[in-house]
């Protein structure tokens, strides 16, 4: 898959849900969203119901999904989030 995510924009969703979403047990979630890093925090984990996105070291992802709207609505998300949250 040809690299399409911005690291920064990740990276940024992912401290956004981080700073003002609900903290369970490292688990941040908001507008419909998880967020979570692996033990050593090189790999951020988003995902919602449908969508599971990886993205790691060298900013390497990978998403899981079933139909591509999902994937749409999920990006949708994130950029809500991006907008939406200081």
């Amino acid at each position: 898959m040809k690299n399409e995510l911005d690291s920064r924009f990740v990276l940024s969703v992912f401290e956004k849900i981080r700073q003002h979403g609900v903290d369970e047990n490292n688990v941040y979630r908001l507008e419909g969203v998880e967020a979570y890093t692996d033990m050593d925090g090189y790999t951020v984990f988003i995902e919602d119901a449908q969508v599971a996105l990886r993205f790691g070291f060298h900013n390497q992802y990978h998403y899981e999904y079933d139909k591509s709207e999902h994937r749409e609505q999920f990006e949708k998300k994130l950029k809500y989030i991006n907008e939406h949250y200081d």
